[in-house]
């Protein structure tokens, strides 16, 4: 006689690889960042400009 299938265990399965798919794209976003800011690439706006400098100040 074959045995009932374990549904909890196959969810459990799925949401293991599900999990470990996510980190491991996090894992190369974090990588690509890294290898941006090591060369540079990166473009942060200055801490000296102010974005709103151009608008007239209100009252």
């Amino acid at each position: 006689m074959a045995r009932p299938p374990n549904y909890g265990q196959q969810r459990a399965d799925v949401n293991r690889s599900k999990q470990a798919k996510k980190e491991a794209k996090q894992r190369e976003r974090d990588e690509a960042v890294a290898r941006r800011k090591a060369t540079g690439q990166d473009l942060e706006p200055e801490a000296g400009t102010d974005v709103d400098a151009d608008k007239p100040a209100r009252d």
